[in-house]
C-alpha cells in the first residue's frame, strides 16, 4: 500500500518537529592535545597567578626605584651591581639600597625590587651601574596574576578552543578540560540498487553506486557531528527495521536516506510508525518534499532524507545541520552565506518553497553573480555544479536578473570558481583546462553554451561546427580554436564493413546518437539533409531509417563505450576518442571548435589564464589524433 502526501508540512514545521528532537550528547573530558575545535562545557576558573610571580618584561636591571629618583643624562645615578638572575631560575640575590641586580626578560624579580631599568638606560662602568634614566614602581614588571589572577573566570561554557585558548588552558596548568559531546549520528542508506565505492558494479542490473552515506557523513562531520556508517540495507523490511534499530541504540541520531517517497516499497516510514513516533511525513519544498522526522526505540531522533543526492544534501543542509551544529554547541558559520545577484530570470510556480540549486560565478568587477544549476535532483554531478541554495519562497513566481539573493552556500569553504564555461565537451578542451586554476566546465553543448553566453551566466562557451547564424546577437571574443575530425565509431575490425554515412541507412545496425545541444549531432543531421538531397528524398525519412538517430547521449564518449560493450554497431563521435578506447573509425568530416569569451571578462584573470593555456597546449593538440590547432588572434 502507497503511503500518500496529504497534508505537507511547512519549512516552518520542519524545523519546529527537528528543533523538539533531542540530539544533544553527553559532556566528555578530552585531553587539551585534543581540545581544539571543541566546545566547553563547564566554566573554568584560574586556580593560580599568570604569571605566578612578579617577572622582567624587559631585559635591564632589577632597582629599587626609589634609588633612580632624579637620574638623568646629566646627572646619572650609580649603583653597586650585586648580581644577575636570568629566565627559569630562582633569585639567589636581593636587591638592597643602593644596588642593582641584571635581569633577563620573564626572569624573576629579586626580592628588594620593584622596578627595571631598560638596559638601553644604562651602563656598566667598573662593576657598578651608570643609570640616566629615573623609572617609578612598577616600571618594566609584570606583577603575579596580570594575565589571569588565581580565582578569576578564565573560560566559560560555550566558548569554542581555538589556538588561542589553548594557550590560556596551557598556561594554566590544564592538562584536560570538560567539552560539549559530538552528536553521533548514524547513516543508513536504502534502496536494492545501491552499491558502495569498490565494490563491483552491474550496470545492467540498474545498480548505481551509493553517494549519499559519504556526501551526508561528510557533511555530518562538517557540522561538528560524528558520521557512523552501517551496512547498507535494501528495501527488505526486517533488515531496514534491525539497522534502524541498531543505530537508534548507538547513535543519537539517525539519518537514513531513500525509501521515504510513496512507493510501494517505501516500507521505512512504518517502522518508525511501529518502534517510534512519527511527527512529519512530507515537507512542501522542492527539492526534498519526502522527508521523515520522528523517533525510533527509546527515544533517538530520526530523520528521513530523500533518495537523490542533490535532495539529500539539500535538505541536509538546510534542516539537518544547524541541529547537528546547535546539539554540538557550534554556530551557524558567519561565510556560510553570500550574497549575489541573479544573472537571469528564472520562473517558478509550482506553490512549494524551493531550494533551488545555484552556482556562483565572478563577473570579473568583483560582483558575484548567481545562476540556477538544475539537472533534476537525480543528477549527481550537480553536486559539484552547485555552490549552494536559494530559498524561493512558494508564493515567489519568479526571480528578476539581477535581483539580489541570498545563497546559502553548502559549504564555509565554496568560493566562485576562477572561471565558468560552458558548452561542448571534447578530449583535447579537458587537457587545456587541466591547466587553468580552479575551473569549473559544464559540458551541456554546444547550444547551451551560446546560450548560456548570450544570457551573461558563463565567462566562456565552447561551440563546435559551422556557428554560421547561431552567434548572431552575440557578442563575443573568440580566444582560441581548433580542427577535431569526427564521424562513426565502430568496433575493432570494423565487423559490419561500414564505410559511411549510407551504411547506417541502408543497412541493420544499432546507431547510438549524441544529445541534440551536441555540435556532433548538428553536424550528423547537416549530412543527413545531404545525403537526403543527394537521392532526392528527404531528412525525415533518412532519419527514420537508422536505428536509434534520436536516442542521444550526452557524453562525447558515451556512444563509443556502447560500441565497445556491444550495445551499439556504431556510435558518433570524434577519431581521438576511438583511438583511445582501441576502436576503428570512419570519418565523415572535420569539425572546428572555438572558444568565445564575454567581451565584459575578457580581461577576468580566469578568462586570462585560459587564454593563455589555449596558446600554449600545442602539445595537447598535437598528441590528439585529428586535432589541428588553430590560434585566435590576440
Amino acid at each position: 500500500m502507497r503511503k500518500q502526501f496529504r497534508d505537507l508540512a511547512s519549512p516552518e514545521d520542519a524545523r519546529e518537529a527537528i528543533a523538539s528532537l533531542d540530539l544533544t550528547p553527553d559532556a566528555e573530558t578530552v585531553a587539551l592535545e585534543d581540545a581544539r575545535g571543541r566546545v566547553l562545557a563547564e566554566r573554568i576558573d584560574a586556580e593560580l597567578d599568570v604569571p605566578g610571580f612578579d617577572r622582567a618584561s624587559m631585559d635591564g636591571y632589577a632597582v629599587r626605584a626609589r634609588d633612580t629618583f632624579g637620574a638623568d643624562e646629566a646627572d646619572p645615578v650609580e649603583l653597586d651591581l650585586a648580581g644577575a638572575v636570568h629566565a627559569g631560575n630562582e633569585p639567589d640575590v636581593a636587591v638592597d639600597p643602593g644596588t642593582a641586580v641584571e635581569i633577563s626578560t620573564g626572569a624573576v624579580m629579586p626580592p628588594g625590587a620593584d622596578a627595571v631599568v631598560i638596559v638601553e638606560r644604562t651602563e656598566e662602568r667598573d662593576g657598578s651601574l651608570v643609570v640616566y634614566s629615573a623609572v617609578a614602581p612598577g616600571d618594566s614588571v609584570m606583577p603575579a596574576g596580570t594575565d589571569i589572577a588565581a580565582g578569576a573566570r578564565a573560560l566559560g561554557p560555550g566558548t569554542r578552543l581555538t589556538p588561542r585558548e589553548i594557550g590560556l588552558l596551557s598556561a594554566l596548568g590544564v592538562d584536560e578540560v570538560p567539552v560539549r559531546g559530538k552528536p553521533t549520528v548514524g547513516i543508513v542508506s536504502t534502496g536494492d540498487e545501491l552499491v558502495r565505492p569498490g565494490d563491483e558494479l552491474r550496470s545492467e542490473a540498474g545498480e548505481i553506486y551509493d553517494v549519499n552515506s559519504y556526501t551526508i557523513a561528510a557533511g555530518v562531520e562538517e557540522a561538528g557531528g560524528v558520521p557512523k556508517l552501517y551496512p547498507h540495507a535494501g528495501d527488505d523490511y526486517e533488515e531496514m527495521e534491525r539497522l534502524l534499530r541498531r543505530a537508534a541504540d548507538e547513535c543519537d541520531l539517525v539519518l537514513s536516506s531513500g525509501s521515504t517517497s510513496a512507493s510501494a516499497v517505501d516500507v521505512i516510514y512504518r517502522v518508525v510508525e511501529e518502534r517510534g513516533e512519527l511527527l512529519l511525513h512530507g515537507v512542501s519544498v522542492k527539492p526534498g518534499k519526502p522527508m521523515l522526522v520522528g523517533t525510533l526505540g527509546e527515544g533517538s531522533a530520526y530523520i528521513g532524507l530523500p533518495g537523490y543526492p542533490v535532495s539529500a544534501l539539500t535538505i541536509f543542509r538546510t534542516f539537518v545541520a544547524p541541529a547537528v551544529r546547535d546539539a554540538a554547541g557550534l554556530p551557524e558559520p558567519r561565510t556560510a552565506t553570500v550574497e549575489g545577484a541573479m544573472a537571469a530570470r528564472e520562473r517558478y510556480a509550482e506553490g512549494r518553497t524551493r531550494l533551488m540549486p545555484v552556482g556562483l560565478v565572478d563577473d570579473g568587477d568583483g560582483n558575484t553573480l548567481v545562476y540556477p544549476v538544475d539537472k533534476g535532483s537525480g543528477a549527481t554531478t550537480s553536486l559539484v555544479e552547485a555552490d549552494g541554495v536559494v530559498e524561493v519562497p512558494a508564493d515567489v513566481e519568479y526571480l528578476a536578473e539581477g535581483e539580489s539573493v541570498t545563497v546559502q552556500l553548502f559549504s564555509p569553504d565554496v568560493r566562485a570558481p576562477d572561471l565558468l564555461g560552458v558548452g561542448e565537451d571534447d578530449p583535447a578542451l579537458s587537457r587545456v583546462l587541466d591547466r587553468v586554476s580552479s575551473p569549473r566546465y559544464l559540458p551541456f553543448g554546444s547550444r547551451e553554451g551560446l546560450r548560456r553566453l548570450r544570457d551573461g551566466i558563463s565567462d566562456v562557451a565552447v561551440v563546435a561546427g559551422d556557428r554560421g547564424d547561431a552567434i548572431d546577437g552575440i557578442d563575443a571574443v573568440e580566444l582560441g580554436s581548433w580542427t577535431r575530425e569526427w564521424g562513426l565509431v565502430v568496433p575493432a575490425g570494423n565487423p559490419d564493413g561500414v564505410s559511411g554515412l549510407a551504411d547506417l541507412v541502408d543497412g541493420d545496425l544499432r546507431f547510438i546518437n549524441r544529445d541534440s545541444n551536441s555540435g556532433l549531432r548538428t553536424d550528423l543531421g547537416n549530412a543527413v539533409a545531404a545525403l537526403a538531397d543527394e537521392r532526392g528524398t528527404t531528412r525525415h525519412e533518412l532519419v527514420e531509417s537508422i536505428e536509434g538517430f534520436d536516442r542521444g547521449s550526452k557524453a562525447f564518449e558515451s556512444p563509443a563505450r556502447a560500441v565497445a560493450a556491444g550495445r551499439a554497431d556504431a556510435g558518433l563521435g570524434l577519431r581521438a576518442t576511438a583511438d583511445s578506447l582501441g576502436l576503428d573509425f570512419v570519418s565523415l568530416g572535420t569539425q572546428p571548435v572555438a572558444v568565445l569569451a564575454n567581451p565584459d571578462r575578457a580581461e577576468k584573470p580566469g578568462v586570462d589564464s585560459f587564454r593563455d593555456a589555449l596558446a600554449a597546449s600545442d602539445d595537447v593538440f598535437a598528441a590528439l589524433a585529428g586535432v589541428e590547432r588553430g590560434q585566435a588572434p590576440r
